[in-house]
């Protein structure tokens, strides 16, 4: 559901959670009157370089990338900008996800809100509006190095505004200029330096760090879920995350995922039942899931400081600079840093399905799950319960660590040798868009396997905030008894750690977790 209140923007303070508000729950955006301001002022220098300057300007009246030292004459200054977009539109392959495009669409709009790049209030004005009125510019998703910002997507992005390429509206595929027409709205012209400002940008990189962060915190919460209801289900001490033990390693991270388990174990009858077995120590799996959990955790930490600041970044390419009134050409618009950051971001997800895995494997394996039927069904043979789940875990596990060779070690020269060292993060959040997508496939695969063992301890009940969380799973999925398709029940689980519901039902039972 959408918000009461628009979210203002300044390019000055957009969060991660407004680009999740924007992009995935349809909350509005509109500009803030301290942007109108600085906008105002930088179109005027901008203006002024346009019309009556003879100082080669980038972008402004000269052409662009190996064609800098070309000058364009001040009457094709608006065809400039047009040819720009035409020729930039060039991506290939399936489109990307709706919330992508809506995402980068509001943090191009937050970008140019700043007031250094001199793009006028109505093109900024039109670029919110279809976002309000559910106009998704249909965008190719390959095309883009990540340097010079991602040039092929922002222009697929940018052509709706003139009336040209496609969108998509009310479901449907459609010529731009017929989606505009559908909700009242009108193309504009480009003047002076537009078409350069909608397309110098990191923001379908930086769409794909917002959006996957609020994902990866998520799926890092349902991990220490899954890890203690695994935990409950095989008996497993509680010793190892006692808080003294994370504190003399000092590492945030593996003290919240530790102090996480704790609450969720809290009043388990089976954790008290085997309190003085004979067991000296649990797997690794077991054991050192605060390590694991919380070196994921720390790497997201460092995404979140990254995508923060690239949200409220000026990346365009000239910059203006209007107290030093200057047009200054520039690389904020290189996608280093965006590329790193996702690349970690896959890695730490991939991390948390690997070990997850590790425990699903624990479950289901008769020879390691200290009493529990094999593959967790009562009638082996005739029934293979949680056989193939864990081949398909498995599989993602797999595919995970192929997609996280980093992307960002890579480049290739482009435009003639003028953009010799690009980022190719765009490949690093494609990539990382799929690794959540499998993680949180995984962890469900872990969640579903732990809520069928845990009940076969019956009638000793696990601690309350594993018990909500068994309970959530069961309001998704019935107990396996006899076989039968798991996919949809997966899917389901799956979309719960997507979507909060799963985090939810467990904080509305013992608190918000770490």
């Amino acid at each position: 559901m959408a918000q009461a209140t628009a979210i203002r923007l300044s390019g000055e303070r957009l969060t991660v959670a407004d680009v999740w508000a924007v992009a995935c729950r349809g909350a509005h955006a509109e500009l803030s009157d301290e942007s109108r301001g600085k906008m105002h002022a930088a179109r005027e220098l901008v203006e002024r370089a346009a019309h009556g300057s003879r100082e080669h300007t980038y972008g402004v009246n000269t052409g662009f990338g190996r064609f800098v030292n070309r000058s364009i004459p001040e009457e094709l200054t608006e065809e400039l900008q047009l040819r720009l977009l035409r020729s930039h539109a060039c991506g290939v392959g399936d489109p990307y996800p709706d919330e992508i495009v809506r995402a980068a669409m509001l943090l191009r709009a937050n970008a140019l809100a700043k007031g250094t790049s001199g793009a006028r209030i109505e093109t900024v004005e039109l670029l919110l509006e279809l976002l309000s009125r559910g106009v998704v510019p249909y965008v190719p998703s390959r095309g883009s190095v990540g340097a010079s910002g991602d040039l092929a997507p922002l222009a697929h992005l940018a052509l709706p505004l003139i009336g040209e390429g496609e969108a998509i509206v009310d479901g449907e595929r459609v010529a731009s200029a017929d989606a505009l027409a559908r909700v009242g709205l009108e193309p504009l012209r480009l003047q002076a330096k537009e078409g350069l400002s909608l397309v110098n940008g990191t923001q379908f990189m930086a769409a794909f760090a917002a959006l996957g962060l609020v994902r990866a915190r998520r799926l890092a919460r349902a991990a220490d879920i899954a890890c203690a209801l695994s935990l409950e289900a095989l008996q497993g001490s509680r010793n190892s995350f006692l808080p003294q033990i994370q504190a003399l390693r000092g590492l945030k991270g593996q003290a919240e995922s530790a102090a996480n388990v704790l609450r969720l174990l809290e009043g388990s009858a089976i954790n008290e039942a085997h309190r003085w077995c004979d067991k000296v120590q649990d797997a690794y799996s077991l054991r050192c899931a605060p390590q694991v959990h919380g070196a994921s955790r720390d790497l997201l930490d460092y995404v979140d400081y990254t995508v923060s600041a690239e949200l409220n970044a000026a990346t365009d390419n000239p910059l203006v600079l209007v107290e030093d009134e200057l047009l200054v050409s520039n690389g904020n618009f290189h996608g280093q840093p965006l590329a790193f950051a996702l690349d970690a971001l896959a890695m730490a997800v991939a991390e948390l399905a690997s070990i997850s895995e590790r425990r699903m494997e624990r479950l289901v394996n008769p020879n390691l799950s200290d009493g529990l039927p094999a593959f967790l069904t009562t009638d082996g043979g005739l029934n293979s319960g949680f056989m193939i789940p864990q081949y398909v875990a498995a599989s993602l596990v797999s595919e995970n660590k192929v997609l996280c060779h980093p992307a960002s070690v890579d480049s290739i020269p482009t435009s003639a040798g003028q953009e010799d060292h690009v980022s190719m993060g765009n490949a690093s959040g494609l990539k990382a868009w799929q690794v959540l997508a499998n993680a949180e496939s995984a962890l469900a695969i872990e969640l579903l396997a732990g809520a069928q063992a845990v009940e076969f301890l019956a009638p000793l009940e696990p601690g309350a905030g594993v018990r909500a969380a068994r309970a959530q799973v069961r309001e998704l999925s019935p107990r396996l008894r006899d076989d039968r398709p798991l996919a949809g029940d997966i899917e389901a689980v799956a979309t719960s750690i997507r979507d909060g519901s799963l985090l939810a039902a467990v904080e509305a039972e013992i608190g918000e977790l770490a």
